[in-house]
C-alpha cells in the first residue's frame, strides 16, 4: 500500500542546505537533477514543489501546452 502522507525532519546545514528525506523523495519521485520551487509566506511557512507540477498547473491555467 502506497503512503499518501509523510512527516519528517531535516536539519539545515552550514550553507543553508537541507536533505529531503528519502521517503518524501520516493513519494514525489524526486530524482537527482530535478528542480524544486520554493514557495514562501511569512505567515504560512515554506513549501517545496517539483517544478514539473508548477509547469503542468500553469499549462492548465493558461490553457496551452507550454510551447510544446
Amino acid at each position: 500500500m502506497e503512503k499518501d502522507k509523510y512527516l519528517g525532519i531535516c536539519k539545515v546545514g552550514e550553507k543553508g542546505q537541507i536533505v529531503i528525506p528519502k521517503e518524501a523523495r520516493d513519494m514525489f519521485d524526486i530524482k537527482p537533477g530535478d528542480s524544486i520551487v520554493v514557495l514562501c509566506d511569512k505567515k504560512k511557512g515554506i513549501a517545496l514543489v517539483k517544478s514539473d507540477v508548477i509547469e503542468s498547473m500553469s499549462d492548465e491555467f493558461l490553457g496551452g501546452n507550454n510551447g510544446k
